[in-house]
């Protein structure tokens, strides 16, 4: 097993700031910042790709 020195990891770092932040805030945060998240993004990725997949094609027909 590895020797700690003091450090933590990035995963145990995320779930410290993950628990006190749920301590601060409360749960209805997350629900929140989730929402906005939900809104604020444009096409995800997928949803991009299919989009310009289907341009390129009616583009081809023409």
């Amino acid at each position: 097993m590895e020797e700690k020195k003091g450090k933590m990891t990035v995963e145990e770092a995320g779930r410290r700031g993950g628990l006190r932040t749920a301590e601060t805030h409360g749960g209805e945060f997350y629900s929140e910042i989730g929402r906005k998240g939900g809104k604020s993004g444009g096409p995800k990725g997928g949803q991009r790709v299919r989009r310009l997949i289907q341009e390129g094609k009616a583009h081809e027909e023409e």
